[in-house]
């Protein structure tokens, strides 16, 4: 890693330069991923990432650069190109306080130090389970994703931080055969932890679950579209309020006023039932960081509490432009992204039904199991959304598997619309992709119901 010495020549350079305010981020990250079947491993491959970004302020104005050359001629090079723009005026030597070092426990199975076929023993596992399953299932393909990153972040304002992030993950995906007819399914387990991980989860039933959805989908019947209730399962459920809402209330958007919650602080955006988190910070957790990519330690931020717009995800540059406070929030794929405000773990809270009580108070509706993905157009919160494994809900009671729903709304309007949640709270973990990168995140919730809401069949 850069020494201080350095770090503070790259700072000073910036600032004498007529920066307002200038940060160094700098990272080291060993990627593995791989890839197999029961028949085969498919692919592995494995890379290492070395580079720093420079980020400078003028204003509200940001610049941004990165390179993978860390020398010190190479980096006040880069930081004299990004402020070559900028107006000289004299500023004072920077200090680096004193360092914040942010590390695993002691007892994390660091990927790096593992042979390849003790990190593949889960990956086998699940095979086993899910060919052992049912004989419709024909194939089972699971990767596994594992991730350390050391990271370095220092700014013109004092702050000297470091960070150990260990990431692992299995990607289970289940085939499930009838005929020329093929479905799958899929489960995805994964934490901010090494490879202990898999001795706390049951590999075995995710590979399990994964398959049951292959035959439950194999079986479907085609959905039909209309207007109706959609009750929404727990887990990764979560994922449709993700999308719906959660990127419209990062400050990437609301500084540029280009969001349906611009101007809604203190005011109703949703359902007395509706209580929204976004918290980087619970231990352990696949969306998790202690600190984020600006060195701020990352917090539980309550975004709407009782169906109250309470708080935004806010980063440092966008807060600034909109007069926020940071909030721990801000986040990037690697150095070559400039850093902006993105979800961690984002969940609605647990409510007072219970699931049972959901459905019994549906006469008509759809039952959503498992959601697959989605687009949402933040200026106005319009959605729509693939999903899984659904069944018909039928004068209040689950009945027929269907396949090919979409659900399409508005996520100012499924806020308002939701009138149930119940208690069987639980997060899932998933991937977002936007203007800093592919991120790691949580995505939960509990059982809830929209009372009114627009369903995509099939004809």
């Amino acid at each position: 890693m850069l020494t201080e010495n350095m770090i503070e020549k790259i700072l000073d350079e910036a600032v004498t330069r007529g920066a307002d305010f200038a940060e160094v981020f700098e990272e080291n990250s060993l990627f593995e991923e791989t890839v197999a079947t029961q028949e085969k491993v498919e692919q592995s491959v494995q890379g290492r990432e070395s580079g720093v970004g420079i980020r400078i302020f003028k204003g509200l104005n940001c610049y941004y650069g990165y390179t993978n050359r860390k020398t010190e001629e190479s980096l006040k090079e880069l930081t004299k190109r990004l402020t070559k723009a900028m107006r000289q005026k004299e500023a004072s030597k920077i200090i680096l306080g004193e360092k914040n070092i942010y590390t695993m426990a002691p007892t994390v199975l660091m990927p790096s130090g593992l042979s390849f076929s003790r990190k593949m023993e889960p990956v086998q596992t699940a095979i086993r389970a899910g060919m052992d399953y049912d004989e419709e299932i024909v194939r089972m393909r699971v990767k596994l994703t594992d991730m350390e990153q050391q990271i370095q972040i220092a700014n013109s304002e004092g702050l000297f931080a470091e960070d150990t992030r260990v990431k692992t993950r299995l990607y289970i995906g289940a085939f499930a055969q009838n005929g020329t007819d093929v479905q799958n399914g899929y489960f995805g387990p994964g934490a901010m932890q090494g490879h202990e991980y898999y001795d706390k989860i049951d590999v075995e039933a995710c590979a399990r679950e994964a398959a049951r959805q292959a035959k439950v989908v194999l079986h479907s019947e085609p959905c039909p579209g209309g207007r109706m209730s959609v009750v929404v399962d727990n887990g990764f459920g979560g994922l449709l309020f993700h999308e719906a809402c959660g990127h419209s209330l990062e400050a990437t958007v609301i500084a540029k006023n280009s969001s349906e919650f611009c101007g809604k602080l203190g005011k109703k955006v949703a359902s007395d039932v509706v209580t929204l988190i976004d918290d980087g910070s619970i231990d352990g957790e696949w969306g998790s960081l202690h600190i984020d990519d600006e060195g701020t330690p990352t917090q539980k931020n309550i975004l709407i509490e009782n169906g109250i717009l309470k708080s935004y995800m806010v980063d440092r540059l966008n807060g600034m432009r909109a007069g926020l406070a940071p909030t721990g929030s801000s986040r990037r794929q690697n150095y070559k992204f400039a850093p902006v405000a993105r979800m961690t773990n984002t969940y609605i809270a647990p409510g007072k039904s219970t699931p049972e009580e959901i459905i019994a108070a549906t006469e008509r509706g759809l039952y959503v199991k498992s959601i697959i993905g989605g687009s949402v157009e933040s200026a106005t919160g319009d959605f729509n959304f693939s999903t899984g494994e659904c069944y018909l809900i039928e004068n209040g009671k689950v009945t027929t598997p269907v396949r090919g729903a979409t659900l399409i709304g508005n996520g100012g309007t499924v806020l308002q619309n939701v009138d149930m949640v119940a208690g069987d709270y639980d997060l899932r973990q998933g991937y977002c992709y936007a203007s800093s990168g592919a991120l790691f995140i949580g995505a939960g919730q509990p059982t809830i119901r929209v009372s009114n809401m627009t369903v995509g069949g099939i004809r």
